[in-house]
Order: C-alpha cells, then structure tokens, then sequence
C-alpha cells in the first residue's frame, strides 16, 4: 500500500512538473517583452523601458518648446538645460526630467526587445515585431545622443540667432522621437531605421504583445 501512494505521489509530482514545462519554456521571450512592456526594476515607479521614454519625451519635447519659444538667449538655454536633463540626467543634477533618461531608456528597450527576439523560445510574431520595436527604439536612441550635443551647444551659445536655429532642430527631432519621421517621404510613417520613433515602438509592442496573448 505504502508503495502504491508512492507511485501515485511520484506520477503526481511528474505530472506538475510536466504541466509547468511550458510556463518556463515561455518564460524567456515573455520576460524580456515585460522589461519593455510592463515593469523594470529602476525605472520611475518601476515602469517598463518604453513608459520611461515615453515620459522623458514628452519632458523633453514640452521644454524644447518653451525654448523655441523664448525671446531671449537665457531663457533659450534655461529650457534647453531642461531638455538636456530629460534626454540625460547625468548631465546636471537638478531638472524636470523623470531623473532616468530619454537617451538611457531608449537603449534599454532596443537591448531588451532585442533579447525577446533572440530568445530560444521566442515564436515568429516575437522575432518579426522584436525587429520592428527594437529599429524604432534604436532610432530615438540615437537621436537623442543628436540632441544632447546640440543642447549642449546651446546652452555654451553667445548668439541668440544661432541657439535658436539650434533649438527649432531640437524640436523637430523631439516630434520625431515621439511621432516618428516620414524620412524617405513616401507619405507614410515606418517602424524603419531613421523613421520609427515610440509611437511606432508601442504599436509594433502591443501587436506583439496581443500575438503572444499577454494582453
């Protein structure tokens, strides 16, 4: 009899252990996904990656816009700091940025998206729209890399004509990073290197997502 319940209790034991397999299997892909989509641990409020870009963004892009909107060469620069803090805290230590990063967070979620899509376990739709999210975050990476060097010379300018050429380009790249840019303009925004900006990362993310039926 003792014997009996040990059978059963070891069939039991292999039988959960077999149910569970594939949660774990899954589990790779999915994760990498939820860094992006969901939580990562240091973000604000532990947001995923592409929340934290969102919300530097729209920092950045509402300051470039006061500063384009000055009329003097110190309120120019005052923004431009502002927008400088947003795209890359570690460049002053007080700021209206969120205090992680534009610059930093776009990276992050072009390595992590990255990862789902080089993941084992990663399925089709993973690897397609990985591409498509990781170009578009790669774009507003590298771009906000572009406006920390013009903010940069803004905020070292002494002609208020040349800082203010300077943050009408900031701007336009802003509304790239957070709309996209129709670079070849065929008249249509792509997730594609030099178009695909964070709207473009989060449609192709949410796609993703409904794909893999994580909401």
């Amino acid at each position: 009899m003792a014997n009996a319940k040990f059978v059963i209790t070891a069939a039991l034991a292999t039988a959960a252990l077999a149910a569970a397999a594939p949660i774990s299997a899954q589990s790779a892909a999915h994760r990498h996904i939820g860094h992006v989509g969901d939580m990562f641990n240091g973000t604000p409020d532990n947001v995923g990656l592409l929340a934290a870009a969102q919300a530097e963004a729209e920092v950045a892009a509402a300051h470039a816009g006061y500063a384009a909107g000055s009329e003097d060469l110190g309120g120019i620069q005052r923004h431009i700091v502002h927008v400088l803090h947003a795209v890359d805290p570690s460049t002053s230590e007080r700021g209206p940025g969120r205090g992680y990063g534009l610059a930093r967070a776009a990276s992050g979620c072009a390595g992590h998206i990255g990862m789902a899509g080089e993941s084992d376990d990663a399925s089709d739709a993973v690897k397609a729209h990985s591409t498509h999210v990781g170009t578009s975050c790669s774009n507003v990476a590298a771009w906000a890399e572009s406006i920390a060097e013009k903010a940069a010379e803004v905020a070292a300018a002494t002609d208020m004509a040349a800082a203010k050429a300077l943050a009408d380009e900031i701007v336009a790249m802003l509304d790239a990073i957070v709309n996209g840019t129709d670079a070849d303009g065929n008249g249509r925004v792509s997730w594609g290197e030099g178009e695909g900006g964070l709207a473009q990362a989060a449609t192709h993310l949410r796609l993703m997502k409904e794909a893999e039926g994580l909401g």
